[in-house]
């Protein structure tokens, strides 16, 4: 199995580089890669890439996450978020390969406060969920055999994340303030990037698994409930801390007005993922936990 991989320094491209590497030949780039073009915006590029190096698999791990910096860059966004990924897809429709794509719960509105499924209306509140949502509709009409995975609250201990902006927060004020409205999964890299291995895997001998999925990890919280966990764990382990448990304070998302709109409801329903690969999805507090113990 030849698998090629997109954004290969990314924090789940990163953990993909580890996931993949027992299923076969992995060719892995990023938008500095020189022999071959793994740069999103160059489109020509990528497909004259996907024809030279023929995979079985492409797993796209690269995309415009600036959430808000879309706003001002919407054709930046919709090149990398959905241009590209439409460009994959054609070019695995021709080659008869799967196509492995990343999306997000901001194609969702987050209204109401049930888990979103698969099935349900979308209606993305930014820039950043339209060109995500545009990127799903055109890798399905291209008709190729793919993968889409819907995630929400992505960390890595590579890299920064939420928690390490709490911790460094946390060591040096006297309180905190954080949103307490938008209740989701914090979701790590490595999870995402071992459940795509083992989805692959299964998808190489069902062709019929192909389709749209949520993934995320099991439970729910808020950021301010996220925060409060992570913080109370670090002072659990002896890191010094300044702010006191009852000084983080709980605020609504309008105490923190930002250029792109956030969805208030982020819960995503894995019933479908865990039914069709035969998986369980960890507690949100399992994957955090871990990550901590790693950066501490």
């Amino acid at each position: 199995m030849k698998i090629l991989l997109f954004g290969k320094n990314g924090q789940v491209g990163w953990e993909l580089q580890r996931s993949l590497v027992p299923l076969g030949e992995l060719i892995a780039l990023d938008a500095r890669s020189e022999i071959l073009c793994g740069d999103l915006t160059n489109l020509a590029g990528i497909a004259n890439t996907i024809r030279t190096v023929a995979p079985d698999i492409i797993v796209n791990a690269a995309a415009h996450t600036a959430v808000d910096k879309a706003e001002s860059e919407p054709e930046l966004a919709n090149t990398l978020n959905a241009q590209a990924p439409e460009a994959m897809a054609k070019e695995a429709a021709r080659l008869g390969a799967w196509l492995v794509h990343y999306s997000t719960d901001y194609v969702f509105d987050g209204s109401g406060e049930t888990p979103w499924r698969e099935t349900d209306t979308t209606g993305p509140l930014s820039i950043y969920g339209r060109s995500k949502l545009e990127g799903e509709l055109a890798i399905i009409a291209s008709g190729c055999k793919h993968l889409i995975f819907r995630t929400s609250w992505v960390y890595a201990a590579r890299g920064g994340n939420f928690a390490k902006t709490m911790l460094k927060l946390a060591k040096e004020r006297d309180s905190l303030k954080v949103i307490y409205d938008q209740i989701g999964a914090p979701t790590g890299a490595d999870l995402l990037a071992d459940v795509t291995a083992h989805a692959i895997r299964t998808a190489s001998r069902q062709v019929e698994v192909s389709g749209l999925y949520h993934l995320v990890a099991g439970g729910e919280t808020s950021w301010h409930g996220y925060a409060s966990f992570v913080i109370e764990f670090a002072r659990q382990a002896g890191v010094e801390i300044k702010v006191p448990t009852d000084a983080i304070g709980p605020v609504p998302t309008t105490a923190f007005p930002t250029p792109a709109t956030r969805p208030l409801n982020s819960r995503l329903d894995t019933q479908k993922l865990q039914n069709t690969f035969k998986l369980y999805m960890p507690h949100w507090q399992t994957g955090v936990t871990r990550m901590l113990t790693e950066i501490l």
